[in-house]
This record gives structure tokens, sequence and C-alpha cells, in this order.
């Protein structure tokens, strides 16, 4: 069965990220100290791996080994989490799901407890997409959230989302990878695929950016 190559090489641990280890230790510490909120916010450009960060600190939280830094991958919940399809860990596309009835709907499934994690956990991408109506909607299980519930929060726009959702929410700025880490990324990349890449001149580069 064919498996996209960003699918098949997207970090399944909080060691297998890249350019974003300030992110990635801070969540650690934060599950060894105890210490987990509830509700983050991670903000950062397009494809700097807010989502996948997301999955990761889904799966330490819910693993059935137990809260972990470093959940084990091979359990049914894991597998399923961070194949973005399990019942008690939800990812919800804000720009298409941006009303305060959808909201609203959230805020009911919140209540009830997990099916068989120890905690439900929404994510929710694009979030700045919500109308203020479903804003202040999420603002209220913000403010007084059920004990099982965690809200994990992406944008590109921090600026749009209320100051009163941000007051509420541990913010995490995530940034653009290197180019010189994103380069040998690639390469470990192309050798596993045992496939063969050409690496271009800085002549050929600037070049083409003249």
């Amino acid at each position: 069965m064919y498996e996209a190559m960003a699918r098949r090489y997207r970090p399944q641990g909080f060691a297998d990220v890249i350019g974003q280890e300030h992110v990635a230790q801070t969540l650690q510490n934060a599950i060894t100290a105890d210490r987990i909120a509830h509700a983050y916010l991670f903000c950062g450009p397009h494809g700097c791996g807010k989502t996948s960060m997301a999955r990761i600190f889904a799966r330490a939280l819910v693993c059935e080994k137990g809260t972990t830094t470093e959940p084990c991958g091979e359990c049914g919940i894991c597998q399923d989490v961070m194949r973005g399809r399990d019942v008690d860990v939800q990812e919800i596309d804000g720009a298409s799901n941006n009303g305060v009835e959808q909201v609203r709907a959230l805020r009911e499934q919140a209540g009830y407890v997990p099916t068989r994690a120890r905690l439900k956990i929404y994510i929710i991408d694009e979030v700045h997409m919500l109308s203020t109506a479903a804003f202040n909607a999420l603002l209220k299980t913000l403010e007084e959230p059920p004990a099982h519930v965690k809200f994990i929060l992406a944008t590109t726009d921090p600026h749009k989302i209320l100051d009163t959702v941000l007051s509420r929410c541990q913010r995490f700025d995530f940034r653009l990878v290197p180019p010189p880490m994103l380069a040998a990324f690639l390469k470990t990349m192309v050798a596993a695929e045992q496939a063969s890449s050409t690496e271009r001149s800085e002549e050929h580069k600037a070049d083409l950016q003249s």
C-alpha cells in the first residue's frame, strides 16, 4: 500500500522533531514535573510542525503505558492518535468548523468522560478562523474546563485570536526549520529511500535567487 513520504517520515516522538527542540523540551519538562496545563497554543508558519507536535504531545498524555515523555508508539491509542483517528483525541479544522454551533457541540461532547483514554484532547487547527461567537463559546470551556479535557490550539495568525482566549493558554512559538538542518534531514531521508540526489552549488543557488 502506497504511503506518502510526508506521512512516512512524520516525527513519532519528541526526539524526532527537528527545529523545534525548545518546544519539545519544555513540553517534556511539564510532563516530568506533572504540570500539564489545560490549554496550549502552538503558533508558527505553515509547515513548521505544529500539528505533528500536537499529536506527539497527545500521545505522551494518553499512551496506554502511562503519561510519559516517550510514548510507546505501539499501543492502540498511540497508533490511532498518530493516524488522526482516535476517538478521544480529536483533530478539528477550525477553518471549516468555525461556527458557534460546532463549538457548542464540542463543549457538549467535552462534558462526557473519555471512551478509553485517560483524557479527551481536542486539537483545533487554524483556530484563528473561528467566528467571534465561536471564540466566546470556546472561552466558556477554557475558563472552567473539565478535569479530563485538554486543548491544543494551532494557528498561523495568533493576533486574530481574542485576548481573553490567549490569556488562558500556554503559548509556544514555532519557527521555520533552518535550511542546514532541513538539508541534513533530507539527506538522511534520501539515504533511507536508497535514492539519489544532487546538491546545487552556491553559484547555482545565487542564480536562482537573482
